[in-house]
């Protein structure tokens, strides 16, 4: 057996020899289609080249929930959408030229949740399931251990240096991931001041949405745009979209208002009328909030009361609001929704909120230049969404599995069953499994194999995508916290970490 050592020095050798072999004639599928197109492929590869140069911007993406199962399920199903074929689609974040491994696990856990996911991709630091802004030291619900243990944020960071901030999700802003931007706190649930335990009140904690109007830093976020509305609001003042729902605040305060009068050149807008009508101006900071709890789903998106804008359109509008500013920017785009979808068992919804994070990128792509903005598509952790059978390629992503000939593929129980399926969920039975039918697959949950009212996370790792300034940093297989590094790393903003931890520590 040879050495690896004399094994390189044999194709060293070798080398030569295939080079004229290949030059003189081409393997007899040299006309096949596939082949051709791999080459092509080849040769886009080889003209790209590492950028080193200093990040002005940076955009992160995030698919919360968004697994490698769900990347690939969601191509598929652009694809159908549009009619063509599914399989061979290319969406934009496919395009992006570089990508890695992403490792999820959190500091207590195999499997994480958003919150320590968030905190990793944006303090470098790993931390505790249910923890946000805060390092693995700190106990779930201590907020006493606490104390002096934040872990400063890139937003942070970014403001001390003189950048521009803002964050983008279809969720509750102040839920997990857009929370680690601004907040810090041992438990992920205190998001309005209702939630908080009076030993925390005690001990000095604050709820998240209190957080984000008092944060500190820079001249605060320029643009934040959500769901999340009733965490802003006190139980005495009715919703503007729905007057039978009510705030959840019971300190009487009203946060949109504290934030109108510390922002008087600012804009608040909570429907679509008035967020198509905000313009962005420098100094003219925009706070949009879209929903009372979490926004619509992509697909359901067009049956609110008030109108929503897309993701894409936030994107957009984060984007050209940002552009104003001097120094550059740091900017969160979270697709909240594809977590929400899964955890019900709805691939449908799941997916179409996956296509409208593809469409958010490539938004983002056009309005930027990526020779001095970092682009990264990622997501904090993966769910159980699995892809099975041998369906023909043509089959519907959301259907059954069917055989070559178009008859449906039966299991040894004689029932059909379904191409996309969940290891846990509200799609699971106790007892006999129904029967997978065409027919059936929307508006209900996938099946699921353990009955849970929620489904659960998937720990596998996840995949992080980029272009721009060391993007080529996202290869092999990373720690999900050296996404921070890289990011701080190309932003060069080393100047301003201290001011940003003594004001977190203080």
């Amino acid at each position: 057996m040879k050495s690896v050592s004399s094994a390189i020095f044999f194709v060293g050798l070798m080398a030569p020899a295939l080079s004229a072999q290949t030059a003189m004639s081409q393997p007899a599928q040299s006309s096949d289609a596939y082949f051709i197109a791999a080459q092509a492929d080849l040769a886009t590869r080889l003209v790209v080249t590492p950028n080193t140069d200093r990040a002005r911007n940076i955009i992160l993406f995030v698919g919360d929930g968004m697994g490698t199962s769900t990347l690939t399920a969601a191509r598929i199903f652009q694809g159908q959408s549009r009619g063509v074929d599914g399989a061979s689609t290319w969406t934009t974040m496919d395009r992006l030229p570089y990508a890695g491994l992403v490792r999820t696990y959190s500091h207590d856990s195999l499997v994480a949740d958003s919150a320590p996911s968030a905190t990793a991709l944006l303090s470098g630091v790993k931390a505790r399931n249910d923890t946000v802004g805060v390092d693995h030291t700190v106990a779930v619900d201590d907020c006493a251990g606490s104390v002096g243990h934040g872990a400063v944020s890139l937003f942070e960071t970014a403001e001390a240096a003189g950048l521009a901030t803002g964050i983008v999700s279809t969720a509750r802003i102040t839920h997990a991931t857009p929370a680690a931007a601004y907040a810090h706190t041992p438990q992920r649930d205190w998001e309005h001041d209702a939630e908080l335990p009076a030993a925390a009140v005690a001990a000095g904690c604050k709820d998240i949405a209190s957080q984000l109007i008092a944060w500190p830093h820079g001249d605060g976020f320029e643009v934040v745009l959500g769901g999340g509305r009733a965490a802003f609001l006190p139980e005495t003042a009715a919703d503007p979209e729905d007057p039978l729902a009510r705030g959840l605040r019971q300190d009487e305060r009203d946060l949109i208002a504290e934030w109108k009068l510390k922002h008087p050149a600012g804009s608040y807008v909570w429907n679509r009328a008035q967020f198509e009508a905000a313009t962005p101006e420098r100094g003219a900071p925009l706070l949009g909030l879209f929903e009372p709890d979490h926004m619509k789903y992509e697909a359901e998106r067009d049956q609110d009361v008030g109108g929503e804008p897309s993701l894409a359109e936030m994107t957009q509008k984060a984007i050209a609001a940002l552009q104003q500013q001097d120094k550059g920017y740091v900017l969160l785009v979270e697709a909240g929704r594809i977590d929400h979808a899964h955890h019900v068992g709805r691939a449908d919804l799941a997916l179409a909120d996956t296509v409208a994070l593809d469409d958010a990128v490539a938004a983002a792509l056009e309005m930027v230049d990526t020779s001095d903005t970092l682009v990264i598509v990622t997501a904090d952790h993966s769910h159980n969404l699995t892809i099975s059978g041998y369906p023909p390629r043509e089959a519907p992503i959301l259907g059954s599995v069917t055989r070559v000939d178009g008859a449906r593929s039966i299991a040894s129980d004689g029932k059909g069953y379904a191409i996309l399926s969940y290891a846990s969920g509200p799609g699971a039975v106790d007892g006999s499994r129904a029967d997978f039918a065409d027919e059936a697959h929307d508006q209900t949950p996938h099946p699921a194999l353990v009955p849970m009212r929620s489904a659960a996370h998937g720990g596998e790792d996840v995949a992080a995508r980029g272009v721009g300034p060391w993007a080529h940093l996202l290869s092999g297989t990373i720690e999900q916290n050296l996404i921070y590094h890289i990011m701080v790393h190309a932003l060069g903003a080393g100047a301003g970490e201290d001011e940003a931890i003594a004001q977190v520590q203080d």
